[in-house]
């Protein structure tokens, strides 16, 4: 089997592109700070933004293929760490594509869909990008160094995700099904808009865009536009509890050092021709209702 590099193997995409891509792939994932146990996961330590080490990597295991998904991905920790995230977001992503370049090895970087201001959706990968946070601006500048050192560069902008925790990042709804089990009012935002999948939908996107992109962009939303009060109601749904419990709010009336951009809702027709298939949200949930 050709080997997988999986930079952020712990984080909740991280985690579970590690159990799925084993179908295929001997898979190798790095972490910094937390480690996991996966069966038949080669797992290993590496800052990856000492470009040392990551050189140690590549020599060690010589990939076929990477998907670079370690980042500092709290839009408000970025707001507040410019300095610390600009490394990890940015530095990382450099050092990765120059790696990659250096064995002509397919590389597909998982960006965001908060790359926009949320004011012109929905957002195709043509369209400018307008950040207004330090976490979107960073995931601007690592997308066109990327595509600057290492042309052939997969770019896959991501949407809001849920779904299986690894055991050390949740996605959103583990705080939704805390809250809703222990009979607690939710707040959720009425006026903010995204196109969701859940993390097995990403992962199965992340790996058509491994197998089938090449320098190019590409958007992984699903295709749904939808608030996350609309989301939460439909979660109340399908997991059976009262949606009584879900208070509407706004995002002005919750303060956050990182400004929220209002709807940056994605345009993935591109990847739907490629074969990319998302489910409807509440076959999503569905899905995943026996197994959180």
């Amino acid at each position: 089997m050709k080997k997988l590099l999986i930079t952020g193997a712990s984080g909740f995409l991280g985690y579970n592109v590690c159990q799925y891509a084993q179908v295929s792939w001997e898979v190798y994932g790095t972490y910094f700070n937390n480690k996991i146990e996966v069966n038949n996961l080669n797992i290993v330590k590496v800052d990856v933004t000492n470009i040392d080490e990551l050189q140690t990597i590549f020599k060690q295991v010589k990939p076929d293929a990477v998907i670079h998904l370690a980042a500092a991905s709290k839009p408000n920790y970025c707001q507040n760490n410019p300095d610390t995230t600009y490394k990890i977001n940015v530095t990382a992503s450099g050092n990765i594509a120059k790696l990659c370049a250096d064995v002509n090895i397919p590389c597909v970087f998982t960006s965001t869909d908060l790359v926009f201001n949320g004011l012109n959706s929905p957002y195709k990968e043509s369209d400018p990008v307008s950040p207004i946070s330090y976490y979107g601006e960073q995931k601007v500048k690592a997308e066109q160094e990327m595509l600057t050192i290492y042309p052939k560069t997969v770019i896959c902008r991501m949407p809001l995700m849920f779904g299986i925790p690894s055991p050390h990042a949740a996605s959103f709804i583990q705080f939704f099904l805390k809250t809703f089990r222990e009979g607690k009012q939710l707040s959720l935002f009425t006026d903010e808009y995204r196109t969701p999948v859940s993390g097995l939908t990403a992962v199965k996107g992340l790996l058509l865009a491994l197998e089938k992109g090449e320098g190019e962009i590409l958007h992984l939303g699903g295709k749904e536009r939808i608030s996350r009060y609309e989301f939460g109601h439909l979660m109340a749904e399908v997991f059976d509890f009262s949606k009584a419990l879900i208070t509407p709010c706004l995002q002005k009336d919750v303060a956050m050092a990182a400004p929220r951009s209002p709807d940056t809702s994605l345009d993935s027709s591109k990847a739907f021709q490629l074969g990319y298939k998302p489910l409807s949200l509440k076959e999503e949930l569905e899905e995943l209702k026996n197994k959180i």
